[in-house]
């Protein structure tokens, strides 16, 4: 008879503005392989506290998965507990810091939210995010607009003052000795397939997957081939 592997921890981290349902496809799709745990990061206004709350919430050994935002809290709990992590997977995320650039951008979004101004996910916005195949589909817009509801305008700004304040991690990557996915969509603007590229060609033990005509929310936009990626992770 074949063996039967047992469902394993696996810790997924959501990015800005991102709940649970993020995840959603991935979870059922995954439901033989893998116990899911989805911390609400949005609580938390710095990387570090995200990572130290990650860590008391899972187990002792877990698989771990971050998705944007979720990537940088990823590095942070290898900093501070790396043997607890059994493999890694980071998803449209980067080893960065943010530039001037965005760190202005992030600012005018806090002070903006603050003058009461937050009004989630705008039309104007999902092109940086979705390919734009994908702007009229609304299996997958539908559950941006309203995770961003969820976490609403204070969730939002925490997150935005968690993401100014990270640090750069790129010289992490050459530590990380777990298998590591690193998977993008070829179309993302918010985190290019170049970054990607860079940080695969860092980590050791490493896979690069690029999928096509897909912008930034792999999970949502792609369901099915983001879900193969982590299947085929958690069984090498």
């Amino acid at each position: 008879m074949p063996q039967t592997l047992m469902p394993q921890p696996l810790v997924l981290l959501p990015g800005l503005l991102n709940t649970r349902r993020l995840y959603e496809r991935q979870i059922a799709d995954l439901a033989d392989l893998a116990e899911p745990i989805v911390p609400e990061l949005w609580h938390h206004d710095s990387i570090g506290a995200m990572a130290e709350a990650t860590l008391k919430a899972a187990p002792e050994r877990f698989a771990l998965a971050g998705f944007s935002m979720g990537g940088y809290v990823s590095f942070e709990i290898l900093r501070r507990a790396p043997e607890r992590v059994t493999r890694l997977a980071l998803m449209d995320t980067q080893a960065t810091p943010d530039t001037p650039e965005a760190t202005a951008r992030r600012k005018g979004f806090i002070e903006q939210t603050r003058l009461g101004r937050f009004h989630g996910v705008q039309p104007s916005l999902l092109p940086q995010i979705v390919h734009r195949e994908h702007l009229d589909d609304q299996s997958i817009i539908q559950p941006i607009v309203e995770m961003a509801a969820e976490v609403g305008a204070d969730g939002f700004c925490r997150s935005q003052a968690a993401m100014i304040a990270r640090v750069d991690s790129r010289p992490l990557l050459v530590e990380i000795k777990q298998p590591t996915l690193v998977l993008v969509g070829r179309q993302d603007i918010a985190t290019p397939l170049a970054r990607a590229q860079e940080m695969a060609a860092d980590i050791g033990h490493s896979q690069l997957v690029v999928i096509d005509k897909c912008g930034h929310m792999a999970p949502l936009e792609k369901p099915a081939e983001v879900s193969a990626a982590l299947r085929r992770w958690l069984t090498q």
